[in-house]
């Protein structure tokens, strides 16, 4: 997609990938009964035929909503098609999406995974030229030494580039675009699959009741 093309950004005193620092990194977890056990992740989750459902219900809804950029004339607001930002909220944030789809994207991201992430490129000038969805489960959020907020990006073996031994990008606070849901601590969101374990356990327990009569 053309993203993380840019040199990896220098952070003054950075961790270095100290687990006391890391603020979310989105696991699977592991349910499971007495007699047996179901992995249960925000993968398979979506393959549940309610979860899909009110997943592409809701992320469609919100997709469809108007998005503008208006500006301030007096008492009044006008639309401002001129603002830099307006082609890539309202129509386009890359050449790759519709404004629909990137919207639908990051609202299934937060529906699912509890937080959504896109990378903000921009260019010579610091103007926003477009936004990239990031994978949430791919992204560690932490914090440096000094208190800054940064991000962490792991690619899997497709994504690795030449060279590259971490398989790593760290990005700062200013490259990322996140939308949290409800959390902790105002930074990271709870994912609602892992936040629902217990009634998947019952769940799962009820069902293999019914098929052990």
């Amino acid at each position: 997609m053309g993203i993380f093309s840019r040199k990896k950004p220098k952070l003054d005193g950075m961790a270095t990938g100290k687990a006391d620092n890391a603020l979310t990194t989105t696991k699977p977890f592991f349910v499971g009964g007495a007699t047996a056990g179901v992995f249960v992740n925000e993968d398979t989750a979506m393959r549940t035929s309610a979860v899909y459902a009110c997943v592409r219900v809701i992320s469609e809804a919100v997709a469809s909503l108007p998005l503008n950029v208006y500006r301030r004339d007096g008492d009044a607001r006008m639309l401002a098609p001129e603002h830099p930002l307006y082609h890539i909220l309202h129509n386009e944030p890359n050449p790759e999406m519709t404004s629909f789809v990137f919207r639908e994207t990051l609202m299934n991201h937060l529906l699912i995974y509890g937080n959504a992430y896109a990378q903000i490129v921009r260019d010579n000038s610091w103007l926003v030229k477009g936004l990239y969805p990031l994978l949430p489960d791919r992204i560690d959020v932490r914090r440096s030494e000094n208190g800054e907020i940064y991000y962490t990006y792991w690619r899997n073996e497709d994504d690795k580039r030449k060279g590259d031994e971490t398989g790593s990008v760290v990005l700062p606070k200013e490259h990322v675009l996140h939308i949290p849901t409800l959390g902790f601590n105002g930074l990271v969101g709870y994912s609602p699959i892992a936040m629902a374990r217990n009634d998947w356990l019952l769940e799962m327990a009820r069902l293999q009741g019914c098929c052990a009569v």
